[in-house]
């Protein structure tokens, strides 16, 4: 047989592990082209048939699928007043363990308050207390009546804007917690302009009881009765200083109207709030068959609630949710441990928002609805028709015009197209990415311009 020479022999060899390399890159690129495919398959599967695969579905938006669209407003002004009415009953408690003569603390315009000294030299000691305790007031005014000095004070105008701004952020992330323990998918949460905050929630069909779950203050306070004055003579005007009427009532489901009205003369000073909360759950009552909400503090609101349940043996306690009482029952005994419960005559789903909102906690200042849109199901699946339609008949277009302009090339650029096609889809379902009306625009472009 005829010889290679050496030159011709390493040609040969060098051509060999060059195929032989190209094949394996070959195989390796195949699998994972065919393992990418394959897994944007089945990750599109639920979409097509949910049967098929129990695996979530492309999340849809507002556009598509219906929902809510609220542009919710901070009130901002009352963050400020509640800061003033703080503070003042701070003061108030102060002039008292200090022993300085006064009369009286009054609201002024709610956003400051006036305390009227009778002498100099409690006004000296006042002075003093000021600088001691409330360093950051304002000095609004003082105006000499006689011997008595009526001194308005109020918080600096940048103090006052840091409580604004920093009450729209709580109440952002707020209502954002609150939705995403109502459970739903792919909401959309802004912030607009200084105190605006726009929401956006996809595929929510009770739109009431979403509505309520997001503007409810959810403000929770533990206030003593006040026992050694007359309710009666409360609601007939004269209100004792330093108490306050609250009523406990039903709400009924039908016409929203409150029924069962009993009022409560209770003690202006909260002895324990909401802030110091860790959990709050729903339980059944195994008596009455019953739904409550059970409360859990951490540590120092359980030593604050152990205090306030071992001083006051006998007393009522009122628990108090948006200036509404749930409860007012005797302290029998010392209850440590940071454990209480609401109890009311709840529905399941009362119980249960009413425990995510005590969860993701108050909001700083009460909101309002501006405005509020609701898109049907029937528009957003009148949308997706139209838009399927749009997308199979734009891609036949593109698809025959391929074949017949490039025959066999088009042939190639059409497969491509396709499995670039059911890589979105699987895509948005592996990500859980939202499809919206300009979503399905996008993937309609691409079909026209994924075939260069």
């Amino acid at each position: 047989p005829p010889r290679l020479d050496s030159s011709a022999a390493s040609d040969v060899y060098k051509r060999q592990v060059e195929r032989d390399r190209s094949l394996k890159n070959f195989s390796w690129k195949s699998l994972i082209v065919a393992g990418v495919i394959i897994t944007a398959i089945i990750y599109l599967l639920p979409t097509i048939n949910p049967e098929w695969w129990p695996y979530k579905k492309i999340n849809l938006g507002l556009d598509l699928q219906g929902g809510m669209h609220l542009v919710l407003e901070v009130e901002t002004e009352k963050a400020v007043e509640n800061n003033i009415e703080r503070i003042s009953l701070d003061m108030r408690s102060l002039l008292k363990k200090e022993r300085i003569r006064n009369m009286g603390l009054t609201s002024v315009d709610g956003t400051k308050f006036s305390v009227k000294i009778p002498d100099a030299q409690n006004l000296e000691k006042f002075n003093a207390l000021l600088d001691k305790e409330f360093k950051g007031l304002k000095i609004i005014s003082s105006t000499p009546e006689g011997d008595a000095t009526t001194i308005v004070l109020g918080i600096p105008d940048a103090e006052a804007d840091h409580i604004k701004d920093m009450a729209t952020r709580q109440g952002l992330e707020t209502i954002r917690n609150r939705i995403d323990q109502f459970g739903v998918s792919e909401p959309d949460i802004r912030r607009q302009g200084d105190n605006r905050i726009l929401v956006q929630l996809p595929g929510v069909k009770d739109t009431q009881r979403a509505k309520g779950l997001i503007g409810k203050t959810a403000l929770l306070e533990f206030k003593l009765v006040d026992e050694g004055n007359d309710v009666n003579a409360a609601l007939k005007g004269t209100v004792p200083l330093g108490s306050e009427v609250l009523y406990q009532y039903d709400i009924d489901p039908v016409t929203n109207r409150k029924t069962n009205q009993a009022p409560f003369l209770l003690k202006k000073r909260t002895l324990l709030t909401g802030a110091n909360l860790t959990d709050a759950r729903v339980q059944i009552d195994s008596q009455y068959n019953e739904p409550y909400v059970t409360l859990d503090f951490d540590r120092k609101g359980g030593r604050v609630f152990a205090k306030i349940t071992g001083e006051n043996v006998k007393k009522r306690l009122a628990i108090v949710l948006d200036d509404r009482v749930y409860s007012a029952p005797v302290i029998q005994e010392k209850i440590s441990g940071g454990r209480a419960r609401i109890t009311g005559s709840f529905s399941t789903e009362e119980a249960n928002d009413l425990a995510i909102a005590l969860r993701a906690g108050a909001l700083p200042a009460p909101v309002k609805i501006l405005e509020e849109r609701t898109v049907g199901p029937s528009l957003g699946h009148d949308s997706i028709r139209k838009g399927l339609i749009s997308m199979c008949i734009g891609g036949a277009l593109v698809i025959l015009f391929m074949i017949i302009y490039y025959k066999g090339s088009g042939i190639i650029a059409d497969f491509a197209l396709v499995l670039n096609i059911i890589l979105i889809a699987g895509g948005l379902a592996g990500f859980q990415a939202t499809l919206t009306l300009p979503g399905i625009a996008g993937i309609i472009l691409t079909i026209g311009m994924a075939v260069d």
